[in-house]
């Protein structure tokens, strides 16, 4: 098309009955031609533009300045009018000159941003639309230097045909140097890394460090939007706008919503034109392109059924381990890796075989796929239900939304934020200028159906090895958009743009119903006074079809290749880190990070061409598009199985040498050499993670979005799985009848250690877009964030968490799965259990409500109680685990229930998790039901309290055994108000039925047993946030074993106050551990759980801490066998452990003295005694320790260990009471 030049003609050029009035409704100005038809006059221009009588109101122009030089012709071509995108003024600003004070139309209004131009938008037209060139903003600048960089905003008709012998892929040697850049933990910002960009010396080969005076300013401008970006995001913003309405949006009729008046807003006939043109040709232009191909579909899979296999070991725990740890359980069987290995390599080379692929380095997303293989491998029965997929209890049908409004009397606004803004603030932007502004994207906005209460936490993960928090904060309603709008962009950007295929935002089978939420991507810009202003959905939808064209016109190939190498270098620039398609292709979406005209080293790679050899010359013009990469882990050395074990021996290796007594010469280099062995397989090219992809830019177009909206837009997966799953908690608050406070403990009971938030969607799929479209250069953080709180294996990592004091205060764990609440949950239940039986039953011995609470609290009756709960619809476990199978996962929702539990006893007390279990337990469908679960819940006081239910402290002055036990109140400062259920705890069994105590102690044992156990899981979880299950077990073990409460009895002096039926000479140690039960047990019945949890806090946990120094929660024998574990040898298969011989025995069957030995290697190392043959060992297992502590040098690393948490505990401590004295 000739380049026509455009002159404002004078007065007495103009025909004035061509004129058109401007109306207030801004309507279309038809230009007026001239008998001359290369020239375009505007009817505005009919009458001389008088010069306002006085100084302008914002001093934009000198007194004696004409504002339009209009006898001069403009120096550019004509700008194009293609309704609705042609030349149009948007509704004027807050007038800068009151209409009162000029003549000039509105449409030459003058903006504030100097110099004073007038600047106009859209302008439609019925007349023969005119291309005006070199003219981007299509902004009316008279006697105004133009960019450069060309683009044009008429989409033209491309019958661009993407058959395959037409897409070659090629790859270019200049890149293969890129291969060996490594993406280290230590990266630099991406503007430093701008800096350094590029080596070459190609002079016409695009490059950032050219030398150019525009990199100057452009690193200038870099540094002005990365405060511009900062402010936005923490600028404290008093006042909040919308950009004007007209001409898309009109404001409808007020409507009465459940008593409120709320004014919505409608689109108008302009906005479902510009969503339809968007629609027909953007949207579906992939499926046009793909219409023209040949239909190609990959064979039906023939699945092999088999016995599922299991690793326990990998479940749930990153394969990633400490360097100084490692365990049998990580070596798998060579078969089941090689059965692996081929499976997964022919899904991958089928991926490759698709003849559309646009590299075989890219990798692209198909439906329920993923990169080696199917997504979803349940069975049919078990695909009908579970979050894994995507079913949310308690979703249902969602009407439709009206797509031209903004329905705002049913949707709740709130503005989606993430924290740290680690690479989330880019340093490139996507940005929108609109009439003279700048409008900056900050992220999405997030429209929900229902309110978002308080007490939904945050959405937390883990991305870039960084924890990110996603809040969402209710906001103001926005105005200028409408719900159609937000569905097209949601459907142009993640499915069209992104591909995320597998992300469903409607409930499960609800194709006719609404979207759960809507999404609007937010360009904002700040004004005065702390104000912001928010860009209209219309103006955004403008924009995107504005900028899709092509890449590369066809037409313009000559002028490329005869640009000079600055003219290029700009061009090259002004594309650099933006988003292109290709549609049809997969993956249709690339990050652009170099743009190459030069052909002379690019060579094609026979590997992908086609059988059609020949390429048309017109190939070889186009520039081509380069990419830099990363392989997905199955092809390269990360998912390698070979190099998996390589560096399961290197690291087995290493360990073994470092608890050598002495490393040989020998020994270093066979270590030198497993290394050595890892370090050519990661340096092999087919293993390397780095890539380079060169591709050619034939058929590609255009987007106008930075990689900012790809790295914002892979959180909002994330966001919608959260919120639908704390939505369908809803459902479950509504079984049980009680509304959790912190809703944290209720997702955290109810998440699998094998759980892992995964994107949110298909996780293959969301790697693979940001691979292709995110953010080259990216900050990373320390690997250990993702098992530094999940790894519990080793022999070092049990030294070093058990060696850690607990804390001054309750600590939420950074742990994030239910182990912890299970090992909590586990007490609860076993207490509510006994409690009920101890009452239910008050004639039945020990041994008999043992065995009623272990048939009620065993896993395969808890798993019954969790299906009533539908426990097993709300868990969040890892797609694809063992858990697909019955008998696994009734073992899951076993401890889930106990986890569930926990979590009820911490959020609202052991009163709320009785009620819930009791009702669980009986849950009243029917009359016997209903009848049972009142007995269970009324079950009756102790014999004792029934006697006198006011108290029998009035018997004391009648019987000498209260008067004694009196005493004893005294001393331990505990009054009972039944004093005889004290005479009852100790009371011995040989004492026989009495009026006095109705009994002995041992019903007592059993009640106290439970409540210690109780109060003690329940401070051990609260206060040692970084001991896992395991962990917990052994703490409570050492603090509630038969040693420390015969330690607690004797401080007490409680057998003084046992009675007997025959005086002993002393007390076995289990003897005096089932007093102090008997005792916990009395004050339970008679005080309540506070009371105990109080005299556990005085008597148990200041204990703590010496066990910890001590190791008491190692046992000898344990604490022997792991120090032989250390001093295998790296050629032995299995592990030599220490074994025990019974050498003598000596005296009568109830005082026998044994004598055991304990060898090691065959050679003896200590001896012991003692009256059991356990106690021998024992004894046997401690002397060997202190005898032969120099063959062990794991020993001297455990005191190092205890010793440094001692210092940190201590230096901990000193701080803060030198802050309390303060």
């Amino acid at each position: 098309m000739d380049n026509k030049k455009i002159r404002l003609a004078s007065p007495n050029t103009v025909n004035e009955s061509n004129n058109t009035s401007i109306n207030s409704n801004q309507s279309s100005v038809p230009p007026i031609t001239t008998s001359n038809s290369n020239e375009l006059i505007f009817p505005f221009l009919n009458n001389p533009l008088p010069i306002p009588p006085h100084t302008h109101p914002i001093g934009l122009f000198p007194p004696n300045m004409a504002i339009f030089p209009h006898l001069n012709p403009f120096s550019f071509s004509p700008i194009p009018f293609s309704s609705p995108f042609g030349l149009q003024w948007p509704p004027p600003p807050p007038p800068f000159i009151p209409p009162s004070t000029t003549s000039i139309p509105p449409m030459a209004r003058i903006l504030p941003p100097p110099p004073p131009l007038p600047a106009f938008n859209r302008m439609t037209t019925t007349t023969t639309t005119t291309i005006i060139e070199n003219n981007p903003n299509n902004v009316i600048r008279p006697q105004t230097p133009c960019s450069n960089s060309s683009t044009t905003n008429v989409i033209k008709n491309q019958n661009c045909i993407h058959n395959n012998n037409r897409h070659h892929h090629i790859v270019s040697k200049s890149y293969s140097h890129r291969d060996d850049e490594k993406r280290n933990n230590n990266r630099s910002s991406s503007f430093d890394r701008y800096k350094n960009d590029d080596t070459r010396t190609r002079s016409n080969r695009f490059n950032n460090g050219g030398g150019d005076d525009d990199d100057d300013e452009k690193y200038m401008n870099k540094n002005k939007i990365q405060e511009i970006m900062d402010q936005i995001y923490s600028k404290k913003i008093l006042y909040k706008r919308s950009t004007p309405l007209e001409p898309y949006y009109k404001q409808k009729p007020l409507i009465v919503d459940k008593d409120e008046i709320v004014q919505t807003i409608e689109g108008t006939q302009q906005l479902i034109d510009l969503r339809d043109k968007f629609k027909n040709e953007i949207l579906s232009r992939a499926e046009r392109f793909r219409s023209l191909k040949p239909a190609f579909s990959f064979p039906k899979r023939k699945i092999k059924l088999k016995a599922h296999k299991h690793h326990h070991d990998k479940c749930g725990y990153s394969c990633a381990s400490d360097e100084s740890d490692f365990d049998d359980s990580s070596d798998f069987s060579d078969d089941s890796d090689d059965e692996n290995e081929n499976s997964s390599m022919k899904e991958l080379e089928r991926k490759k075989s698709h003849p559309y692929r646009l590299h075989e380095e890219l990798w692209y997303n198909e439906p329920g796929e993923m990169n080696d293989g199917l997504l979803c491998r349940c069975s049919l029965k078990a695909q009908r239900s579970g979050i894994r997929h995507g079913i949310y209890l308690g979703e249902g049908h969602l009407p439709p939304c009206d797509p031209n409004t903004n329905n705002r009397h049913r949707l709740y606004h709130y503005v989606v934020s993430i924290n740290p803004k680690i690479n989330f603030l880019a340093n490139a932007p996507t940005k929108i200028k609109h009439d003279d502004h700048i409008y900056y994207f900050e992220g999405y906005s997030l429209f929900s159906h229902f309110p978002i209460p308080n007490s939904f936490p945050s959405c937390k993960i883990i991305r870039y090895n960084i924890g990110y928090e996603i809040t969402f904060v209710e906001d103001d309603f926005p105005q200028n958009f409408c719900v159609g709008d937000l569905d097209l962009m949601f459907d142009y950007i993640f499915l069209e743009l992104l591909e995320l295929v597998d992300l469903n935002v409607k409930a499960k089978d609800d194709d006719n119903g609404c979207n759960r939420f809507h999404f609007m991507p937010r360009f904002v810009r700040l004004l005065e006074n702390d104000g912001k202003e928010l860009l209209s959905m219309s103006l955004v939808l403008e924009y995107l079809y504005r900028k899709s064209q092509p890449l590369i016109d066809d037409s313009k190939l000559d002028h490329y290749s005869r640009m000079t190498i600055h003219e290029w270098n700009t061009f090259a620039t002004k594309h650099k880190g933006y988003l292109i398609t290709c549609p049809s292709m997969k993956p249709c979406s690339i990050r652009v990070d170099q743009v190459d005209r030069e052909k002379d080293d690019i060579v094609d790679d026979d590997n992908n061409r086609n059988a059609d050899q020949s390429r048309d010359d017109d190939d070889d013009k186009f520039p081509v598009i380069v990419h830099f990469g990363i392989r997905p882990p199955q092809l390269s050395y990360a998912g390698n199985p070979k190099y998996q074990k390589a560096w399961r021996d290197y690291v087995k290796y290493r360990h073994l040498l470092a608890n050598k007594e002495k490393v040989t010469y020998d020994d270093k280099e066979i270590l030198l050499q497993k290394e050595e062995k890892l370090q050519e397989m990661r340096s092999k090219s087919d293993l390397k993670r780095d890539v380079t992809v060169v591709v050619s830019s034939k058929g590609f177009y255009c987007t106008g979005l930075q990689c900012d909206i790809v790295q914002h837009s892979l959180i909002i997966p994330v966001l919608i799985s959260h919120l639908r799953f704390h939505y369908s908690l809803q459902h479950l608050e509504k079984i049980i009848g009680y509304t959790f406070n912190d809703r944290s403990l209720l997702q955290l009971s109810l998440t699998h250690p094998s759980y892992r938030e995964n994107f949110g969607t298909n996780p293959d799929h969301a790697r693979n877009t940001l691979t292709n479209c995110g953010l080259r250069y990216l900050e990373y953080g320390d690997r250990k964030v993702h098992f530094m709180n999940t790894r519990k294996r080793g022999i070092n990592m049990l030294i070093n968490i058990m060696s850690r004091f607990g804390c001054n205060e309750e600590t939420v764990s950074n742990i994030n799965h239910n182990e912890r609440l299970e090992f909590l949950g586990d007490a609860v239940v076993e207490f509510l259990t006994s409690i009920h039986l101890y009452f239910l039953f008050p004639d039945l011995e020990e041994g008999g409500l043992a065995t009623y609470r272990a048939a009620l609290v065993q896993n395969q009756h808890l798993a019954v109680l969790a299906r009533k709960l539908q426990l097993e619809k709300f868990m969040l476990y890892a797609h694809g685990s063992d858990l697909c199978h019955d008998l696994e996962l009734r073992h899951a929702m076993a401890n889930c229930f106990e986890a569930f539990m926990g979590a009820l006893f911490l959020d609202g007390g052991i009163d709320v998790a009785d009620r819930v279990f009791s009702s669980t337990l009986f849950d009243g469908d029917d009359e016997q039901s209903g009848l049972l679960h009142k007995i269970w819940v009324n079950y009756p006081r102790h014999p004792i309290q029934i006697q006198y239910p006011n108290g029998d402290r009035h018997l004391i002055d009648k019987v000498n055994r209260l008067q004694e036990l009196a005493k004893f109140e005294q001393m331990t400062g505990i009054e009972f108000q039944h004093i005889r259920l004290l005479a009852r705890a100790f009371t011995h069994r040989s004492v026989g039925y009495n009026n006095l105590t109705l009994g002995s102690n041992q019903r007592m044992e059993f009640l106290g047993d439970t409540v210690l156990q109780l109060i003690a899981s329940e401070y051990l979880y609260k206060y040692f946030p970084d001991h896992h299950e395991g962990h917990l077990s052994l703490l409570r073990s050492s603090l509630v074993n038969n040693k420390t409460q015969s330690v607690v009895c004797d401080d007490l002096g409680i057998i003084d106050m046992t009675q007997y039926n025959s005086i002993k000479s002393e007390l076995k140690t289990k003897d005096r551990a089932d007093l102090l039960e008997a005792f916990i047990g009395a004050l339970y019945v008679d005080k309540g759980i506070d009371y105990c949890r109080t005299f556990c806090e005085v008597c148990f946990f200041p204990r703590l801490e010496q066990f910890i120094m001590n190791q008491d929660w190692n046992d000898p024998k344990s604490k022997l066998q792991q120090c032989c574990l250390t001093l295998r040898s790296a050629d032995c298969g299995e592990p030599d452990i220490p074994t025990y011989k019974v050498i003598d025995s000596k005296g009568p069957t109830n005082t026998r003295i044994y004598e055991v030995a304990v060898y090691f290697r065959d050679d003896r190392l200590a001896t012991g005694k003692g009256h059991s043959i356990q106690e021998a060992e024992m004894n046997a297992a401690t002397n060997a320790l202190r005898l032969s502590k120099e063959l062990f040098p794991h020993l001297m690393l455990q005191k190092r260990v205890i010793q440094r948490n001692i210092i940190k505990t201590t230096t901990i401590k000193d701080s803060r009471d030198g802050e309390t004295s303060s």
